[in-house]
């Protein structure tokens, strides 16, 4: 037995720290947990959380130090090119939550698809990470993957 006793906290790399935290309150509900900033060098910490969930913290973070330089300006190209992952999210009706968040203007890259394991839609950030947004279902081997 592990003596770890959940995940606490996943980081998200954004463009914009401000844009980003409001996105992710008024389009997908969520809480803020922290904005902080530290030190004299000006780095600000800010995070949101889903409300129901506030163990698990989301930080909105900037592509910079602690990173070397090669790889923040790789997740700054990644995210540019929205080729940058970040999260996925579970739900109990994957239809209903597109239809709702595409209400609040979220612009999703793929709707509601039958997967293997569930129904599946992708969206993106406003940074241009990608989320994926699943209702999950037991396996189902014939149900054809995506190519």
């Amino acid at each position: 037995m592990t003596p770890i006793k959940n995940i606490s906290l996943v980081t998200v790399y954004v463009t914009d720290q401000d844009a980003a935290k409001n996105w992710y309150v008024d389009k997908l509900g969520f809480v803020e947990t922290a904005d902080i900033t530290m030190g004299d060098n000006g780095f600000r910490w800010v995070s949101v959380s889903h409300p129901d969930h506030r163990e698990l913290e989301v930080t909105l973070m900037l592509p910079g130090p602690p990173l070397d330089d090669n790889m923040a300006d790789a997740i700054r190209r990644s995210l540019a090119n929205g080729t940058h992952g970040a999260l996925g999210l579970n739900t109990d009706d994957c239809q209903k939550a597109y239809e709702e968040l595409s209400a609040k203007g979220v612009e999703f890259v793929q709707p509601p698809s039958e997967r293997p394991y569930g129904v599946e839609a992708v969206f993106r950030d406003n940074s241009g990470n990608w989320l994926v947004l699943v209702e999950p279902r037991e396996y189902d081997p014939t149900i054809a993957a995506p190519e």
